[in-house]
């Protein structure tokens, strides 16, 4: 639950161009949701996607449902594995008119070829956060790691104020 960290960071850098929250798949549309309350409220879209029946583990992006015209697309999810939903998700909404991609996640796992097919992509930016961490061979130019500090900071201040955790999480926080 560290979306308050990655989407302040893309409000604060992006925020005076038009975004839209793009989910990768209809299933994470409740996280893009709060991704968009968070941007204040920016349109929402998502990918239609099918993974494919004569190739192991590799989906195909059919189109976006929704409109990213012209705008700065900001695609969520929970973790980048190989990348590959997320580039193709990226390539979609390039496809469709949108000015530019920043794909945001907050576990950047980046197995193999991940960090070749994000360096390839057409996202302007990666924003990932340190919930894993990223050695040194797996950095690259248009990724930016942020720090979980603060939140794991404010937690502890909950506790021991007598506060409560879980209202940092409420999607309110």
């Amino acid at each position: 639950m560290a979306l308050p960290i990655p989407a302040d960071y893309v409000r604060d850098k992006y925020g005076d161009q038009q975004l839209a929250v793009v989910s990768p798949d209809a299933g994470r549309i409740k996280v893009a949701e709060r991704w968009s309350a968070r941007l204040g409220g920016v349109p929402l879209a998502f990918i239609h996607k099918t993974r494919r029946t004569d190739v192991a583990n590799e989906v195909v992006a059919n189109r976006v449902v929704g409109d990213v015209n012209g705008k700065i697309c900001v695609l969520t999810d929970d973790m980048i594995d190989t990348g590959g939903t997320i580039v193709k998700a990226a390539e979609a909404c390039v496809a469709d008119g949108a000015a530019g991609v920043v794909i945001a996640a907050t576990h950047p796992i980046l197995s193999d070829p991940a960090v070749d097919r994000l360096k390839n992509s057409s996202a302007v930016e990666v924003v990932v956060t340190n919930t894993l961490p990223v050695p040194a061979d797996k950095q690259f130019d248009k990724l930016t790691t942020l720090s979980i500090a603060p939140l794991i900071a404010r937690a502890i201040r909950e506790v021991f104020e007598d506060g409560s955790v879980t209202s940092m999480f409420d999607g309110h926080a």
